[in-house]
């Protein structure tokens, strides 16, 4: 309908790249289910304007049937540090929110222990040549990737406490993350630390779920014949994961393919749309493309 059509490109509209807004377009029109789909679609898939938090605050909400919202504006460091705290020990069959909360409280109450700062491992995504400016204390202004999702300055890199040992990954400019192959099911962690050094994040378009957090999905599912190789695994968030058209029978909701050793979101009409331009083949080799 206009309606619809008058919808997608308000939405699309502040987006500057005209290809990017054209794989926009082309992936709302092809949401079903009316406006509101379209609607949801569109949080999902259009980039949010800039709305970074200017200040640190903790702000509530007026009561409303019991509840209450608490609101905390933070630096993205200390929010994925507590996320990662609160999703310790959840069951994975049930939603994940609720339990957060509860989880949220026996830390406020004292019944369980804190947030340890830096507790998880997320791997910094550095090119050499970055590498090489930071060292030589000209790469302040350089914004490097973590695989949590989080980011940082080339002057914080510099804070870090590396250690001597220096882990080495390599990535091939069109086959992507390099290992051996392997023939169990479950990736270990060399490949889901190469797996998030190339998706950072949830490789669903919207998403932003670090991958370090995430499941590690098998783009030709497992039960299809689908190897554990690092061309077949990509970081995907619990929720993602669950609803990926593994079958290739199945055209509902969209699917992730490898591309150039990059993931791509492959909608139901067969468009393409990336999550994220800050991974390791990004940041080496440059924006990966679906073309030659």
């Amino acid at each position: 309908s206009l309606d619809e059509l008058a919808l997608i490109e308000r939405r699309i509209g502040g987006v500057k790249d005209a290809g990017e807004r054209w794989r926009l377009r082309l992936a709302l029109l092809d949401v079903t289910g009316g406006y509101r789909a379209i609607e949801r679609a569109a949080r999902e898939l259009v980039p949010r304007d800039d709305d970074t938090p200017k200040k640190k605050q903790v702000a509530f909400s007026a009561p409303k049937n019991g509840r209450a919202r608490i609101t905390i504006d933070t630096t993205d460091r200390k929010a994925a540090d507590l996320e990662h705290r609160l999703r310790q020990d959840i069951d994975t069959t049930q939603p994940a929110a609720a339990q957060m909360e509860e989880a949220f409280w026996r830390i406020v109450e004292g019944t369980t222990g804190g947030v340890v700062a830096a507790a998880p491992r997320p791997i910094v995504l550095v090119p050499i040549s970055e590498h090489a400016r930071i060292m030589a204390g000209d790469g302040d202004d350089v914004i490097l990737t973590l695989t949590d999702g989080t980011m940082m300055t080339g002057a914080e890199y510099l804070q870090q406490e590396f250690g001597e040992a220096l882990e080495v990954a390599a990535f091939h400019p069109e086959e992507g993350a390099v290992n051996l192959y392997d023939t169990e099911r479950f990736a270990n962690q060399k490949q889901r630390d190469m797996a998030c050094m190339v998706s950072p994040v949830c490789a669903f378009p919207g998403c932003r779920h670090g991958a370090y957090g995430a499941e590690i999905h098998h783009v030709d599912a497992w039960k299809h014949g689908g190897y554990t190789n690092m061309n077949n695994l990509v970081p995907l968030c619990t929720y993602h994961n669950r609803i990926n058209d593994d079958d290739p029978w199945r055209n509902k909701r969209g699917r992730i393919a490898m591309i150039r050793g990059a993931p791509w979101w492959v909608s139901p009409r067969g468009y393409h749309l990336r999550n994220t331009d800050r991974g390791a083949l990004d940041q080496l080799f440059g924006p990966r493309s679906t073309g030659p």
